[in-house]
């Protein structure tokens, strides 16, 4: 048998050993070859999850700071930008009045139809000649001097918008229209409205007479003044018969029920946020108005008080013939109807209690004077 070759044998072994290193990545000797990059393994990417958005905070209403000893209340209208109504917190007692003296000014002025009883126009300035026929002037002179109160008078604007703050109380007598218009003063034809106003914030006293409901209509304020109210239009002059409706200063002693003769106002606007002081019965009117205005069947006020926007106000739609303000008037309610007045005149300058809330008493009737 023959032997095998050791030599060959040998070499192919370690041909066979070369080959397999080479196969698993072995290195043939040089030092300067750089095996291939083994692959790391990988993060898997990051999906992003849907997040919730971030609240955005909207802006919200600050909350009403309220005036020191102040609470929100219906006191304040917002149609007229003012503070009106009963509460006496819609009176501003700043004192402005404190050393005027005890003077009212009676003002006159008409820029449209006139009533009889104002007679003809006076003349310019403060306290003119009063003509024989300017009877409701005349009449309500003579009325505040028996109180104890002066009295001047005017139809000019121009004196209304430079002294009404020398005066505790303003009386509008029938003045209508546009009565606080002074077109002849180009720069400043408003000064009588913006004297007005102002003196009402300086806690002045108003009181509005009859056809005062027919003035100022282009002017909201005024409106606001009359107790958010205004002429519309009025049945024949006849008889009625006036029911007051409520205790107050000013119809302490008024019986309360009268005879009266009037135009009984319609009124539209209807007064709101006032205390009614009297009425008209209207079972006793015939007819009870005049078209197109049904009338107030139910509640027909003719005289009613509130505050104002700093000041008193106390208004009332009687007053329409001459004998409502004559001495010693023989006219049916003519007594009781001056008693009134003067008495609202007084309340409103801050000579007595102002639109107090007391009950009417037991009712009495007047049925002649």
């Amino acid at each position: 048998m023959r032997k095998p070759n050791r030599k060959f044998a040998y070499a192919a072994l370690t041909s066979a050993l070369l080959l397999g290193l080479s196969a698993c990545g072995g290195s043939d000797g040089d030092s300067s070859a750089t095996p291939p990059a083994a692959e790391q393994p990988t993060t898997p990417p990051v999906v992003e999850q849907p997040t919730t958005p971030p609240v955005v905070e909207q802006p919200t209403t600050p909350p009403v700071t309220e005036a020191p000893g102040e609470s929100a209340d219906a006191s304040f209208d917002p149609y007229y930008n003012v503070c009106r109504g009963t509460d006496a917190k819609c009176y501003n007692n700043w004192g402005a009045f404190a050393s005027t003296p005890n003077r009212v000014l009676i003002y006159s002025r008409t820029a449209g139809p006139r009533h009889a009883n104002l007679g003809t126009p006076m003349a310019s300035g403060l306290n003119p000649v009063m003509n024989e026929d300017n009877i409701m002037q005349a009449g309500l002179k003579r009325m505040m001097e028996e109180a104890g109160i002066q009295a001047d008078w005017t139809e000019d604007v121009t004196v209304l918008s430079g002294r009404i703050n020398n005066y505790k109380t303003v009386i509008f007598a029938s003045s209508n229209r546009d009565t606080l218009w002074n077109e002849a003063a180009p720069n400043s034809n408003d000064a009588a409205r913006t004297s007005l106003r102002n003196y009402m914030r300086r806690g002045g006293g108003f009181v509005g007479l009859h056809n005062a409901f027919g003035a100022e209509y282009n002017w909201p304020y005024y409106e606001g003044l009359l107790g958010n109210a205004n002429f519309y239009n009025h049945g024949p002059y006849r008889d009625g018969t006036v029911q007051v409706i409520a205790q107050d200063p000013s119809t302490e002693g008024v019986a309360l029920s009268f005879p009266f003769k009037d135009e009984w106002y319609n009124l539209a606007p209807f007064p709101t946020n006032v205390k009614f002081l009297a009425k008209v019965d209207t079972s006793t009117l015939n007819p009870l108005t005049a078209a197109p205005h049904p009338g107030h069947k139910d509640f027909h006020p003719v005289a009613w008080c509130q505050y104002y926007d700093g000041g008193r106000a106390w208004l009332s739609t009687l007053g329409h013939a001459a004998d409502h303000f004559t001495k010693d008037s023989a006219a049916p309610g003519a007594k009781d109807f001056q008693k009134m007045v003067v008495q609202a005149v007084k309340s409103t300058m801050g000579l007595t209690e102002f639109c107090t809330s007391t009950p009417a008493a037991p009712a009495t009737t007047t049925t002649a004077n």
